[in-house]
């Protein structure tokens, strides 16, 4: 079915539009997992197994939406997790993103393999804006890429964890998915048959990965795979004094992105980290690993109150919040939530996204009977 913006309800749809908009390299990209994939599906059906318990009676005529993780106060109790290679899904690409963002209030990451600098977005996006490091061999990439967030008044930091080597993203190995897109005959005819995206792609401003520009031509000069990149660009060695030493370096709201046991959970707090994003990269890593909010519950026992947890990952509707929530995350993020909406229609997509996710979380607050997320606990919830 031909579909169009307008036509568009729900994430799904998005998706579908996604689909029909981008290559077939480029779509899989953005929807493909690890494996079998088996993680990446369970991310979203794991809050088909508990049910919510609402309460009537309750006067909800106003409500508060609003929540502050990170030290930010943001609008609503979601925001737009760091993704990388953004404006190869559409030409404006952070620049979108963020501006959507900013309009709803709420968090704006991005990627240290994002498609705009850091001083552009810093100059122009003026929402809370959380930047995602990947620790490079490279120490002076590392080092700069913090030095420049502190020079443009970023608000926080994200650490990513969980990608100490590629996943094996099965999806991009059978289409031949690069970064940038390789031009060959099958590349080609993909681009031709979706015209729309290529008038969009080949006459804006070259594609590039903004951070690294300078340090590493993998990316923007050289076509490589996301699995290969990290392979070979990024250290292995890293450990928690790395990651104390950068949140000592860093200095603002420093979270890690990635972590999934208790264990990992206590020694972050030890290291003096204000939050932590409970994530498995979107099932694009270890497949067969728990899902984040299966896996809430007991990190957030052991720690939610020393360090603002973070449920990232397989976020399709404002249930899926309103659990999480419950449950003790103080706030929920999520990629490609918004990504489809940003392949599907650039800004306007992903407003309208944020728009559709904040009026089912506001819908579902009132017909739970909560006047604020303060309200959300476990008596809300029963697991099957």
């Amino acid at each position: 079915m031909f579909m169009r913006l307008q036509d568009c309800r729900n994430i799904a749809d998005f998706r579908q539009l996604a689909r029909q908009r981008l290559p077939g390299p480029i779509f899989h990209y953005i929807d493909g997992a690890a494996d079998d994939e088996v993680t990446y599906r369970r991310n979203t059906a794991a809050y088909d197994d508990v049910d919510l318990v609402p309460s009537v009676l309750a006067g909800v005529e106003k409500i508060d939406m609003s929540t502050t993780v990170m030290g930010q106060k943001i609008d609503m109790p979601l925001f737009l997790a760091p993704t990388a290679l953004q404006r190869l899904f559409h030409s404006d690409g952070e620049m979108a993103v963020g501006r959507a963002a900013e309009k709803f209030n709420t968090i704006f990451g991005v990627s240290s393999l994002g498609t705009v600098s850091i001083e552009k977005i810093g100059a122009n996006i003026k929402t809370p804006k959380l930047f995602q490091l990947y620790y490079h061999k490279d120490k002076g990439l590392t080092r700069s890429m913090i030095d420049r967030c502190k020079e443009n008044n970023f608000d926080a930091m994200a650490l990513t964890v969980d990608t100490i080597v590629g996943g094996n993203r099965e999806r991009d190995l059978h289409t031949g998915f690069t970064s940038p897109p390789r031009l060959t005959l099958k590349s080609l005819l993909s681009f031709a048959t979706h015209p729309a995206w290529a008038i969009d792609y080949f006459t804006h401003e070259k594609f590039e990965l903004s951070q690294l520009k300078g340090y590493v031509n993998e990316g923007t000069n050289i076509a490589i795979s996301v699995a290969d990149y990290f392979n070979t660009m990024l250290d292995q060695s890293m450990d928690w004094k790395a990651a104390e030493e950068i949140n000592k370096y860093w200095g603002k709201p420093f979270a890690l992105k990635g972590v999934m046991s208790v264990a990992d959970a206590k020694r972050a707090v030890d290291i003096g980290a204000t939050a932590i994003m409970v994530s498995n990269h979107g099932g694009r890593q270890l497949d067969g690993s728990r899902t984040p909010f299966d896996q809430l519950a007991e990190i957030v026992d052991a720690v939610g109150d020393k360090i603002d947890v973070i449920c990232d990952g397989g976020i399709r509707r404002g249930t899926h919040v309103l659990k999480a929530l419950s449950v003790g995350a103080k706030a929920c993020s999520g990629g490609r939530m918004y990504l489809y909406a940003l392949a599907a229609a650039g800004q306007a997509g992903v407003e309208k996204a944020l728009g559709i996710m904040k009026t089912e979380i506001e819908r579902d607050m009132k017909l739970m009977g909560c006047k604020s997320v303060k309200d959300l606990g476990r008596h809300n919830l029963r697991f099957r």
